[in-house]
């Protein structure tokens, strides 16, 4: 007897996924059936009982002998009138014995007759619901669920925040809600110092609970007003989580340190969060050491464009000591203060919707996730789709491990009961039933699935004129890396002073040094192309960069860098080709075919040979011919490519002179920009 395909009930094994149904596409789709005749009666009995118990109401004595030949008869042209039925991705046999009018034991027993042992409670997906109802007369669809495209708005896509706010159209319904804060800055200026004071200082003491693990989110008091803070690794967790549309973060606290001013970091939390348009409060941490100079700093600052108040402009600027609670309560009033003019509000009423901050695995409560409420209220209990994974609330507590019952927006809770780990920065929100949301979880799983394979949608200079053109740029956002301070205004300015009616270029980031992950985690999450003259690509960046389609361009003269962006903006810019080696063979022996001409018999002696592919013949350390591999084969077979340590014999269009000892070098053509 085969294994279920479905052993770890109720859900859905992925490994033994479509088993059954391959197994009877392979079987052709038939099994042995009783059969009655030719005239309709050769479907199974079960069908034909299956319209007699259909008659009687369904009542517990379907299973009895029918009454009547009438009502033989008078079932089966029902069962032709009767419309499609329509199955969700995955169902279990209970629920599809009742959409299909029949018994679980009859689904059991067609399912074992595919050597699939299945319970009543078993989930199956549709391929497998499809073959039954077709062994029981009956045709189905599969049920879809329509969601909402997520809208696009200059700068990429519109952010969870932005179309919370546009689908409330009762202003009425909308309440004042606690801020939402993140700490920014430089590494040893403060940071988790600053945020272990706020919390000990505006935290009751002696309210400890029975969870110990950390948690991403809490919430402190102030004058009876709520902040929640988010205790995020840095700036880098904080794109990461806007690159997948889930910006929580209302208010930034840049920590800058009075003693060592602003660094490269603090520049990189600036840009990120101005890329964000996020206000910023500087915290300027330290004042209390002997060698702070708040002046040198606030200078600084103004030369970034965040000139401090009491210079004129419109950054605050609190001056504060995270080590000896210096000024912290200051700090929060001013929070506030700038939550009052942004007029922060959220819908308290209906089905919670909200953003993942973190989630883990714990060892006693399984699958848990820190969640941030933004609309609604979510409750223990409610059944909820959490990026492509699912659950039902089945505990919730604060920061400090109570218990809650219900948390609003702006509120941070740590869920259990989730069936999967989602990620930082996935969406969830709450639905009618454990079943909507396991079918959504099914679709949204099929759908990554099949996009596994392709590139985010992002910017490239070759694509640019034409996403200008269908209205999908207006904003071209760049970031531009140089090797000396000297070469950066010139290059700057010259890129702003191409700038038209059409498209604006912004500079979301310059600066000195070599192109890093950071500035490629800025560029996904901003739709922003990478420009950089004389400076190198870090690895890590490289990889990242492919994997979120991130457009990376290097140049040595800054002519090239003004003339590919001015190309691409009117659509001339065409793309740039080179050869990549993709294998090495050695010629070992060459015969004369007849008809043929020569043919060398090689040796591939690194990676790998390809019919059609492009050839360079190399003798010595002298280029002796350019063509293409027009035959390969392995003894009398012909083959399209041979791997690394085997024989093989080729032909190479045009190349008369062969030696032994060559070295044909085979390649491909792969787009560089």
């Amino acid at each position: 007897m085969k294994k279920p395909i479905y052993p770890n009930s109720p859900k859905t094994d992925p490994k033994n996924q479509h088993k059954t149904y391959e197994a009877a596409r392979r079987r052709g789709g038939r099994r042995k059936t009783s059969t009655g005749g030719a005239s309709g009666s050769g479907k199974r009995k079960t069908s034909r009982r299956r319209g007699q118990n259909s008659n009687r109401g369904g009542s517990a004595a379907t299973a009895s002998a029918p009454t009547a030949p009438q009502q033989q008869r008078s079932s089966q042209p029902e069962a032709q009138k009767s419309s499609k039925i329509e199955i969700p991705e995955v169902i279990s046999v209970r629920d599809l014995a009742n959409a299909l009018g029949t018994t679980p034991i009859e689904i059991i027993k067609i399912l074992m007759s595919y050597g699939t042992m299945a319970t009543i409670n078993e989930i199956i997906d549709f391929d497998t619901a499809a073959i039954v109802a077709e062994e029981l007369g009956v045709e189905i669809e599969r049920e879809t669920i329509l969601e909402e495209e997520l809208e696009e708005s200059e700068s990429g896509p519109k952010t969870l925040r932005e179309l919370l706010l546009e689908m409330e159209e009762d202003p009425s319904t909308l309440k004042p809600r606690p801020p939402v804060v993140t700490v920014l800055g430089h590494v040893d200026h403060g940071k988790t110092t600053l945020l272990d004071a706020i919390r000990h200082t505006r935290v009751a003491e002696g309210e400890s609970g029975g969870i110990t693990q950390h948690i991403a989110a809490y919430q402190i008091k102030l004058d009876d007003r709520k902040i929640t803070f988010l205790d995020t690794p840095g700036h880098a967790a904080f794109t990461a989580m806007r690159a997948r549309g889930a910006q929580v973060t209302d208010i930034v606290i840049l920590v800058v340190a009075a003693d060592d001013g602003v660094m490269p970091q603090t520049q990189e939390a600036i840009d990120h969060a101005r890329a964000a348009h996020v206000p910023i409060v500087v915290a300027l941490n330290k004042i209390d050491k002997d060698n702070a100079n708040p002046d040198r700093v606030k200078q600084q600052l103004a030369d970034l464009g965040l000139q401090p108040e009491d210079w004129g402009g419109d950054t605050i600027v609190v001056p504060i000591s995270a080590k000896q609670r210096i000024n912290i309560d200051t700090l929060l009033e001013n929070v506030l203060l700038v939550a009052d003019v942004m007029d922060l509000k959220a819908n308290p009423e209906g089905e919670a919707v909200g953003t993942v901050i973190e989630a883990n695995q714990d060892r006693r409560l399984g699958n848990v996730a820190t969640v941030l409420v933004q609309k609604g209220e979510l409750h223990k209990g409610d059944p909820l789709i959490v990026g492509k994974e699912w659950g039902r609330v089945r505990a919730m507590f604060d920061d400090r491990g109570r218990p809650l019952t219900e948390a609003g927006p702006s509120t941070p809770a740590l869920i259990t009961g989730l069936q999967g780990l989602p990620e930082a920065g996935d969406i969830f929100q709450v639905v009618e039933s454990d079943r909507l949301a396991r079918q959504i979880s099914s679709e949204r799983k099929e759908k990554a699935r099949a996009l596994e394979t392709q590139h985010p949608k992002a910017v490239t200079l070759e694509d640019l004129y034409a996403q200008i053109q269908g209205g999908d740029v207006k904003d071209l956002n760049l970031i531009v890396k140089v090797d000396v301070q000297g070469s950066l205004d010139p290059i700057v300015n010259s890129l702003e002073e191409i700038s038209d009616d059409e498209v604006q270029i912004r500079i979301l980031r310059k600066a000195v040094g070599n192109i890093t992950e950071s500035d490629v985690m800025l560029a996904a999450a901003s739709r922003a192309l990478i420009i950089g003259f004389n400076v190198k690509v870090d690895p890590v960046a490289k990889r990242l960069a492919e994997q979120n389609g991130v457009d990376i361009r290097v140049y040595s003269v800054i002519y090239h860098i003004i003339e590919d962006v001015t190309k691409a903006l009117q659509g001339m810019l065409e793309p740039v080709y080179e050869d990549r080696e993709i294998g090495r063979a050695e010629v070992r022996a060459i015969f004369r075919i007849r008809g043929k001409g020569k043919v060398l018999g090689c040796l591939v002696t690194d990676g790998v040979i390809r019919r059609n592919a492009d050839a360079i013949v190399m003798r010595g350390d002298q280029e002796r011919f350019r063509g293409t591999i027009t035959s390969l084969k392995r003894f009398q077979e012909d083959v399209t490519e041979v791997r690394m340590g085997y024989e093989c014999g080729l032909a190479l269009d045009g190349f008369s002179d062969p030696k032994e000892g060559d070295i044909v070098i085979a390649t491909e053509k792969v787009r560089v920009r």
